[in-house]
């Protein structure tokens, strides 16, 4: 099982937490949400719990906690810029089965 950050992904992330000036990595979970069912939950990783598993993309750790670990297991996270004001995360998630009509939610 691993969730992974592309090398664009991992350096961003980086970056920002070194503005934040703290923080381990990037915590990645999901939420019930929107029309299809899920939505991903993104933000700093300040500690790790004892329900988290810790993965590490070019020197960035990803935090995941167990419960939803099924969902994203085999996942990869880029950070894409899609014009000169749009940018975010891409989630690449084998697990999904269907996504709605917006993009903002996910089945598995």
């Amino acid at each position: 099982m691993a969730v992974e950050l592309t090398q664009v992904a991992a350096a961003h992330v980086a970056n920002e937490i070194a503005k934040r000036g703290t923080g381990m990595g990037l915590r990645v979970s999901t939420k019930k949400s929107g029309c299809t069912g899920f939505a991903y939950v993104v933000d700093y990783a300040d500690s790790v719990g004892p329900s988290d598993r810790v993965f590490e993309s070019h020197g960035v750790k990803v935090v995941v906690d167990e419960g939803t670990l099924s969902q994203l297991d085999g996942m990869t996270i880029d950070f894409v810029k899609t014009n000169m004001l749009n940018e975010g995360f891409e989630f690449r998630n084998p697990n999904v089965k269907e996504m709605c009509g917006c993009g903002e939610s996910f089945s598995v």
